[in-house]
């Protein structure tokens, strides 16, 4: 119930407790509703709320559908994040007022969020580790996804940093819990798929590619047996530069390529589909 509603709407309209309550109520039972939340039965609501020309309904709470504009924002970034549109996705973040938001969930994806995209668009190290630590030091359930995140966010800012021994000790940390991790709900398997293709790309860049094409499988493996198709493109384009840098048959590269191609079509993620373009045609002329 939004009784701060009910008292502005009493204020501006000049009453006293006393004004509004007359020949409706006690000025005990509306006192007991403004400062200790004891509702008064329907009726009495009713004709203080006429007196006052309040709809009752603005004062009802929005049951089940807390913050759907936030979390409709959010899915939008993370599929932005996906399809590696980094700068639409911060468009989108930045129209959320993450102070006002009281729900720790939306508060640790926002910065989850936040932080991937900080990496991506080469922010300051500090202000990214920042960013990480709001969710490393929140108090709520030991390493959740959002922790486990969080680690390979700052994985991927040493990786960067070419810090490759601080960078491989936080993807080792994720990876000793992210094949046992309890997948509870859809968005924790696109957040599994994140971390396992972060790790998978980060061993390519420091040419471990076994454990980079191990890695890489397993996520496609993971879309295959959760039915969904975010990170099919990616994984599978990554495998094809694995391929290349093996040196293996150029048929077989093709193949990985077109297999990319058609989980982007999929994805609409235009900016892999350009990506692989080029290295189709970079393979076929033998580069």
């Amino acid at each position: 119930m939004n009784i701060e509603r009910f008292i502005e709407a009493r204020r501006q309209k000049g009453f006293s407790q006393n004004d509004l309550a007359e020949n409706i109520c006690t000025q005990a039972t509306l006192s007991r509703f403004e400062n200790n939340s004891q509702v008064p039965n329907l009726k009495i609501l009713i004709k203080l709320c006429e007196r006052l020309d309040l709809p009752l309904s603005e004062l009802f709470p929005k049951v089940g559908i807390r913050y759907t504009d936030v979390i409709e924002t959010l899915n939008q970034a993370e599929f932005l994040l996906i399809t590696s549109e980094y700068q639409k996705a911060k468009n989108l973040m930045e129209t959320i007022d993450i102070c006002k938001i009281e729900d720790n969930d939306i508060v640790l994806r926002y910065h989850y969020l936040t932080g991937f995209l900080m990496v991506f668009q080469h922010a300051k190290i500090t202000d990214i580790l920042f960013n990480f630590d709001q969710i490393l030091l929140d108090n709520g359930e030991t390493e959740d996804i959002y922790h486990l995140l969080a680690y390979t966010g700052i994985g991927m800012v040493f990786a960067r940093e070419n810090d490759v021994e601080k960078a491989e000790f936080y993807f080792n940390k994720v990876l000793e819990k992210i094949y046992r991790y309890p997948i509870k709900k859809v968005e924790d398997t696109w957040r599994v798929l994140n971390i396992v293709y972060q790790c998978g790309e980060f061993y390519a860049s420091i040419h471990e590619l076994e454990a980079s094409n191990i890695l890489l499988n397993y996520a496609i493996k993971i879309c295959s047996d959760n039915h969904v198709t975010y990170y099919l493109a990616r994984a599978a384009a990554h495998l094809a530069q694995n391929a290349i840098e093996e040196k293996k048959d150029k048929n077989d590269i093709l193949e990985l390529i077109y297999d990319a191609r058609a989980y982007a079509k999929i994805n609409r993620n235009e900016i892999k589909l350009k990506e692989l373009k080029q290295l189709e045609l970079a393979v076929k002329k033998g580069l």
